[in-house]
C-alpha cells in the first residue's frame, strides 16, 4: 500500500470520490500545509493557519497507479480556481498535491503538464506541487461526511464512474 496526498476544495467530497476509485482501500480527511500542530477545523477556516484540506489516500498502485490518482484528481476539481473551489473560498480550499519522495513528485509534474496540454482548461493551472507535510487528521465528524449525511459538492463523479466502466 501506498499514500497519496490531495488537496482539491472541501475534503468531504474529495474524500467521497477517492473512496469510490477501485484500488483505492481508504482515504480520510484532514489537514496539511500549515504552521500549528495538530490544526482544529476552526483554525484552518480562519486563514491563519496556512494548511489546506486535504485527503490522504491509501491505495493499491498495482490496481490504482499513483498516476491515475493524480489524472483523475485533475479531472474531478477546477485546477485553475486559485484558493476556491465552488463557493468555497480561502487558502484552504487551494488545489495541491503533496508528494511521498521524488517518485511521485516526477509523476505529479508529468502529469500537471499533461493537464496542461490537455485542452480541457483554458485558464492557467494553479495547482501547487509539494514535498508532502505532516498529516493531521480531521476531527470525526467530518470523515465519511456524505456517507454519513448525504450531499454533494464541486467534484465531478463522472470521473470516478468512467473508470469503473
Amino acid at each position: 500500500m501506498e499514500k497519496a496526498l490531495f488537496g482539491a476544495g472541501c475534503f468531504w467530497g474529495v474524500e467521497d470520490f477517492f473512496l469510490q476509485v477501485p484500488g483505492v482501500k481508504d482515504a480520510v480527511s484532514g489537514y496539511a500545509g500549515g504552521t500549528a500542530d495538530n490544526p482544529t477545523y476552526k483554525q484552518v477556516c480562519s486563514d491563519r493557519t496556512g494548511h489546506a484540506e486535504v485527503v490522504e489516500v491509501t491505495f493499491d498502485p498495482a490496481q490504482a497507479p499513483y498516476a491515475a490518482l493524480v489524472d483523475l484528481f485533475f479531472r474531478m476539481h477546477n485546477p485553475t480556481q486559485r484558493d476556491r473551489q465552488g463557493p468555497d473560498i480561502g487558502t484552504q480550499y487551494r488545489s495541491v498535491i503533496f508528494t511521498h519522495g521524488e517518485e511521485q513528485a516526477r509523476i505529479a509534474h508529468e502529469r500537471l503538464e499533461a493537464a496542461k496540454a490537455s485542452g480541457r482548461w483554458k485558464a492557467p493551472i494553479v495547482t501547487q506541487i509539494e514535498p508532502a507535510p505532516k498529516f493531521w487528521r480531521a476531527e470525526d465528524y467530518h470523515q465519511r461526511y456524505f456517507q454519513k449525511h448525504g450531499g454533494h459538492c464541486h467534484v465531478s463523479y463522472a470521473e470516478v464512474a468512467a473508470e469503473k466502466a
